[in-house]
């Protein structure tokens, strides 16, 4: 039964997005599913290659993205664009609503599971009968933080950006989760304000929500089990967590370069001379462009820290590659502590070395779940997006602290930096912390706890008694 069954994946143009649709569709073709992941023809390229005993049921389906004026031709995730320019993206990706049609015609697969962006995919499943479900990378907690369908369409309870800095009252438990600071206000005009593609974000995900049959979400009970609860009460439609998807161990490929090789042969030689848990990871992702002024903040405060560090660090908007973006002397200052990869890393393999402690990262959902799977205690310092909200959940669950910010809740000095870098690794206030962090590990590194999520999934979207079909 499996072995027919197919289902097709359409993540937004994002690798926060396709890279967790990617690991969602390993794990459908593991199971026996004939899995068809769509994306664009440049995008599907930079994907990291899949294991050969899932080729058979793992097929790539290239559509081409259409040209709108504003957006650059080549330019086909949000990794290529400054944030201004998202919304031509957008539009573009609108753009594939025909193509992806003409597939689900043509093929009529049992579900089509779509991404929060692609609020015309659950119209367009229905009219061929196909199943349609919203999967959404992010956390329980950011999704129950946004409210009911109707509450992210109008924003009728909450007007202005003020009101989306304490907890919702459909929160019913303690929950310090809420957005802070000038992010909240771009939250807000993100939510309410339509951009160039005529949409706004929360129009988007509230016309995917209501449309699709079921949601699903890299969750689980175990962790987030009381926000997964105000999921179901707000969208009224089942709600059904895929588990959260461990990361694999990253390994070099074939198609690594050999300055590739030779930077994680060097990382990994200068990490084993380190003490166990005494190093600190310190990234904050592709999508997030870290400006100059935060760079060299954040070198100081490493500097100030005293701590080992290792910095996979991206350079900054504005900046051509090959200048050298930290501050004079840092190098050789911090030179028997600390090490700085600028660019490419193997982050994976970092963070699953005995070497590294803890983590000071931007907190996407996708770098918390990959650092508590290894059990390191967590210095977050949220950018952008959902990132404020994953911070709340992760200090109210005492894994993590805050890195403290000014008054307007981005910026934030170096002496902040050293200080919340010394709480989480060495002083002993951070045990408690770093005891949670290590626990954590049994929830979130929990291969079978998460392979039985996927098979609820299955048993649910397979079975129409299981989806209240007689």
């Amino acid at each position: 039964m499996a072995g027919n069954y197919h289902i097709v994946l359409l993540p937004w143009l994002a690798f926060g997005h396709m890279l967790p649709f990617l690991e969602l569709a390993k794990r459908l073709a593991a199971k026996g599913i004939h899995v068809s992941f769509i994306s664009t023809h440049r995008n599907i390229k930079r994907l990291p290659p899949i294991s050969p005993n899932l080729e058979s049921r793992l097929s790539f389906v290239k559509i081409p993205l259409p040209q709108v004026e504003g957006l650059q031709e080549s330019k086909e995730a949000t990794i290529d664009l400054p944030v201004e320019q998202v919304p031509f993206l957008k539009m573009a990706y609108d753009g594939l609503k025909p193509a992806v049609e003409k597939l689900l015609e043509e093929t009529l697969p049992d579900l089509i599971i779509c991404d929060f962006v692609s609020f015309w995919v659950p119209e367009i499943a229905a009219k061929y009968g196909v199943l349609s479900a919203y999967f959404s990378v992010f956390s329980a907690a950011t999704l129950a933080f946004g409210g009911p369908p109707a509450e992210l369409k109008t924003g009728s309870k909450r007007r202005q950006p003020e009101d989306l800095m304490v907890s919702p009252d459909w929160f019913s438990f303690p929950s310090t989760v809420a957005h802070q600071g000038d992010r909240a206000r771009k939250i807000h005009a993100s939510l309410n304000v339509p951009d160039e593609s005529g949409m706004s974000s929360g129009q988007r995900m509230a016309e995917t929500i209501e449309g699709c049959d079921f949601i699903t979400l890299r969750s689980c009970r175990e962790f987030e089990g009381e926000y997964i609860g105000v999921l179901e009460k707000l969208y009224r439609k089942p709600v059904l967590p895929v588990g959260l998807l461990p990361p694999p161990t990253e390994r070099l490929s074939k198609n690594d370069t050999e300055r590739d090789a030779e930077i994680w042969s060097n990382t990994l030689d200068w990490l084993d001379r380190k003490t166990l848990k005494s190093v600190v990871f310190v990234g904050f992702g592709s999508e997030y462009k870290i400006t100059r002024d935060q760079v060299n903040e954040l070198a100081f405060g490493l500097e100030l820290s005293e701590l080992p560090f290792i910095w996979v660090l991206g350079m900054p908007l504005g900046v051509e590659d090959g200048l050298d973006i930290l501050p004079q002397g840092f190098r050789t200052r911090v030179a028997n502590r600390g090490m700085v990869c600028l660019g490419w890393a193997p982050q994976l393999e970092i963070l699953a070395h005995p070497a590294i402690g803890g983590c000071l990262f931007h907190s996407g959902w996708g770098s918390i779940l990959e650092s508590l799977h290894h059990g390191h205690a967590l210095i977050l310092l949220p950018m952008i997006a959902d990132q404020g909200l994953n911070s709340r959940l992760l200090v109210d669950k005492g894994v993590a602290l805050e890195v403290e910010r000014g008054e307007d809740g981005v910026s934030f000095t170096r002496q902040e930096i050293a200080k919340s870098m010394r709480h989480v690794m060495v002083d002993p206030a951070g045990e408690p912390l770093r005891q949670k962090a290590h626990q954590m590990r049994a929830i979130v590194a929990n291969q079978e706890l998460h392979e039985s999520y996927i098979h609820q999934f299955l048993q649910h979207v397979m079975n129409p008694r299981e989806r209240g079909i007689s």
